[in-house]
């Protein structure tokens, strides 16, 4: 049903990629060289997208910036929602913050996700990567397929490091909504705020339950990606130094 020509091209395109880089790491990487290589590989397509996340992350810091204008026109137009809607958007576009730029990131991710999926449960990719293991355990194995062996503990570790990336991104996200007051950028008394407070601090384990349904080569991919957000959390979200005299503007 996927298998139409621009995925299967580049399901090929990916698997040639992946030869090359574990035939590159295989002297220092032994039989964890393909495993190696799809982290390579990750980090290669983050480090591509890595300038959209920096501007989403600049677009975050406008829209927490413009949540006291935000209040004041939920305020005045409380009555008409679609100029509300208009006023927000013309806002929003003056101050160059764009509240869907942050979705091109996960966005751009899919793809590659779905390229990773099908090269190694499938054999499109037509290079023997089902074949290749890790600790054992071949790389197209799912949690399905069974536990036995080393597959137990391989895929529990990985699981479990995913449980412990999405516990400390969850926790950065309820930090930021109390230190800001807002909720991904907009006022956190605002329409649906409450319901968007507490599911947003949920996303991150939805990695946990995609995890279930992948095969291993995935959810090594899946890790990696996950451990690069939160490093980018950690470096390009920390907390700007705060200028002189702010203290006494804020009183």
């Amino acid at each position: 049903m996927l298998a139409f020509a621009p995925l299967h091209d580049a399901v090929g395109a990916a698997g040639a990629a992946l030869s090359w880089l574990t035939a590159l790491l295989e002297p220092l990487a032994g039989g964890a060289a393909t495993a190696a290589a799809i982290v390579v590989l990750t980090v290669a397509v983050r480090l591509l997208i890595s300038p959209l996340t920096v501007a989403q992350v600049r677009g975050e810091r406008r829209r927490t910036a413009l949540a006291p204008q935000v209040r004041d026109l939920q305020r005045r137009y409380a009555d008409d929602p679609a100029r509300l809607q208009s006023e927000l958007f013309g806002l929003y576009r003056s101050a160059g913050a764009n509240p869907v730029a942050g979705c091109l990131p996960v966005l751009l991710q899919a793809p590659f996700l779905l390229v990773m999926y099908r090269l190694f449960s499938t054999a499109e990719g037509g290079t023997g990567l089902l074949d290749e293991r890790l600790a054992g355990v071949p790389l197209g194995h799912h949690l399905t397929d069974g536990l036995a062996g080393a597959a137990g503990p391989l895929f529990g570790g990985l699981l479990a490091l995913l449980v412990m990336l999405a516990w400390w991104m969850s926790r950065r996200i309820r930090r930021a909504a109390a230190a800001t007051g807002t909720v991904a950028g907009a006022p956190a008394e605002g329409p649906g705020a409450a319901t968007l407070a507490r599911l947003l601090p949920l996303l991150p384990y939805g990695t946990v339950l995609v995890a279930l349904v992948l095969p291993l080569a995935a959810v090594i991919y899946l890790v990696t990606t996950t451990a690069w957000s939160a490093l980018e959390q950690a470096v390009l979200r920390r907390p700007l130094p705060v200028p002189a005299g702010a203290d006494i503007d804020r009183r």
